[in-house]
């Protein structure tokens, strides 16, 4: 998903899983564990990394060799992000249900991130953006322009 782009990124800065885990504010093992995914990055230590880095989720997910977009904003828009997952939903006719079943989620999980109280999980928003050719920084609103992809 993620650990190539992001362990070469961090490689070619000359920066150490330490030095990124105190950016995080998490254990080097944590860290580590992220990098290689054992475990899924939140969103959150994602997005973080991406600003550090300058770089683009598309860019670090492979979706993209676009490094960075123009305009591009640094945190993540959860009420933007709800209504742009509705919008594609609908355009793509795929009801809460369907959605939820192919991501092995809840329905009810769907409704709050579409509302805006929870934003999109790394692996929720992977599985979306590959299967649909979304850009994942337009779906978090971090970009406006759903073009990229």
């Amino acid at each position: 998903m993620y650990k190539e782009r992001l362990k070469a990124i961090r490689e070619r800065n000359g920066l150490t899983q330490t030095d990124l885990a105190n950016l995080l504010n998490i254990d080097r093992s944590q860290y580590g564990k992220y990098e290689n995914e054992y475990t899924t990055i939140p969103i959150k230590h994602l997005n973080t990394l991406c600003n550090y880095f300058q770089v683009s989720l598309d860019y670090i997910f492979n979706f993209s060799d676009i490094k960075q977009y123009k305009d591009a904003q640094d945190e993540i828009n959860k009420v933007e992000s709800g209504k742009r997952l509705k919008v594609f939903r609908k355009e793509y006719k795929i009801t809460q249900t369907k959605l939820a079943n192919f991501l092995s989620t809840s329905f009810s999980n769907i409704s709050a991130y579409e509302r805006g109280i929870n934003i999109l999980s790394t692996t929720y928003l992977y599985a979306i953006c590959k299967k649909y050719h979304i850009s994942a920084d337009y779906l978090l609103g971090k970009i406006n322009d759903p073009s990229f992809l």
